[in-house]
């Protein structure tokens, strides 16, 4: 049963709101601490305080108000209703500022405080309807790149509901590899900005040399080779959003170029006097920790507070091991659409290996190994043969041939072995780029005898000919 809390230290003043919420539990607190502590461990259908209580337990009202605020933040929907004397009709009007729902004025009158109530409850509900609607809608919106059943990244997805449709500079955290540009994009999408250019910047990929060039732009014949003008990435993102990918790696001289223009709002291109004013929309990512970087003075302190102004932190893969099917169907359908053969997913005991592997490269690591293995596999689904044994248990043999206990003895070991001569002519391959005379000589056996293992297991070593795992 949901309950109704009451901050007052008056007893004597909820009797009306007692006989009106007869059906409802009535939970008093008689000081904020005990307020906070129901508020967080019931759960509640409304709440309201003494505007007395107020009065009298605080010389600043305007203090008890900033508290209240904040225990009202985890709570965005739920109604806060204030109750008092005319008298304290200002501290009322305050309250309601503050975030409050209404007031009423005691003594209780029941039509009164039935229509206050009443109205106040329509407001939860369409509240809570509106946002199960966005949040479906956000949901059937997302690439299949981005479907998630991790906490974690909800609670990205939330921040960025919230901040996406504001022109507020956005600075992504978070290792290498988890997704920050494909984060950047769909906050771009889900502005107001959306129709507008979206234009990446790879900082760690500019010369310094080129920087102005590569961000303002030129004239003609500014130097040497500036055979025709060319406009910046600021001014092509006009009314957009430009993304700073790794933005730590800027030089110094960089970082103060870039600094004015994100004060300023406006610019001037290499060689020209015009000034150029543009309305963009930054979104900064970093692996690095610029704090620290700030600290060991590698990194501007001013530019630093001007990009940090709503930092997201993205989960690593480790940390959202629950999407790992969502990861491999989408890269799999990316493959196959693009590829010369089609498979199908993957089998079960190759996603519970995956799922012990600590993945240090993240997302970017995993897309590769897939990639890898699409190319190796010669089956319609992917198996752990495609895969490096150190990523599937540090070449734990029974961890990758699970044991068939329905076999006999002498059944089981001869199917063992051969899944174990075929996963080590398909690694020995891999790693020796189909090089037959150098997968011989580590292996410790003559080539004849692997081009016949070759031929025992149907592997055709012009399959792995340059086949490396891309950076």
């Amino acid at each position: 049963m949901e309950s109704i809390l009451i901050l007052t230290s008056d007893f004597d003043r909820i009797q009306g709101v007692k006989d009106f919420f007869q059906d409802n539990k009535i939970i008093v607190s008689q000081d904020l601490k005990e307020f906070e502590k129901n508020l967080h461990s019931n759960s509640l259908k409304g709440v309201l305080f003494d505007a007395k209580f107020v009065s009298e337990n605080y010389e600043d009202p305007a203090k008890f108000l900033s508290l209240i605020q904040g225990f009202m933040l985890p709570f965005p929907h739920m109604p806060y209703i204030v109750f008092g004397e005319i008298s304290l009709i200002r501290l009322m009007v305050d309250a309601v500022k503050a975030g409050a729902w209404d007031y009423v004025s005691v003594p209780l009158v029941g039509g009164e405080f039935s229509l206050v109530w009443g109205r106040a409850l329509e407001s939860k509900r369409s509240k809570s309807e509106l946002q199960y609607l966005r949040k479906e809608s956000w949901n059937q919106e997302l690439s299949p790149f981005l479907r998630t059943k991790s906490p974690a990244l909800n609670k990205v997805f939330e921040s960025i509901r919230d901040v996406a449709s504001t022109k507020t500079t956005v600075l992504l955290g978070g290792e290498t590899g988890v997704g920050k540009s494909e984060i950047a994009k769909l906050i771009h999408r889900k502005s107001s900005r959306s129709n507008a250019p979206f234009v990446h910047v790879h900082c760690g990929a500019i010369p310094e040399n080129l920087f102005e060039s590569e961000i303002f732009g030129h004239e003609k014949g500014a130097f040497t080779g500036a055979v025709k003008r060319k406009l910046g990435k600021f001014e092509v993102s006009n009314r957009g959003t430009i993304f700073f990918d790794e933005i730590s790696t800027l030089s110094p001289s960089a970082q103060i170029k870039l600094l004015k223009v994100l004060q300023d709002s406006c610019f001037e291109r290499v060689g020209g006097e015009q000034e150029i004013k543009v309305d963009v929309r930054v979104i900064a990512a970093t692996n690095d920790s610029l704090l620290e970087l700030v600290e060991r003075g590698e990194f501007r302190k001013d530019l630093y507070y001007r990009i940090n102004v709503f930092p997201i932190e993205l989960p690593s893969l480790k940390d959202r091991l629950e999407d790992l099917p969502y990861l491999l169907d989408y890269f799999l359908m990316q493959l196959n659409r693009e590829g010369c053969k089609i498979i199908e997913g993957c089998q079960p005991e190759l996603l519970e290996m995956l799922s012990e592997y600590p993945w240090p490269g993240n997302i970017r690591e995993l897309q590769n190994l897939v990639e890898r293995a699409f190319v190796l596999e010669k089956g319609r689904v992917l198996s752990a043969e495609s895969f490096p044994a150190e990523v599937l248990g540090e070449n734990d043999v029974s961890a990758i041939l699970p044991l068939n206990l329905e076999l006999s003895l002498s059944d089981a070991r001869a199917k063992v072995l051969e899944g174990f001569e075929r996963q080590y002519m398909k690694t020995i391959m891999t790693k020796f780029e189909g090089k037959i005379g150098a997968a011989a000589e580590a292996a410790g056996v003559t080539v004849r005898q692997i081009h016949n293992l070759l031929k025992r297991h149907s592997i055709d070593k012009a399959d792995y000919k340059n086949i490396k795992l891309s950076e």
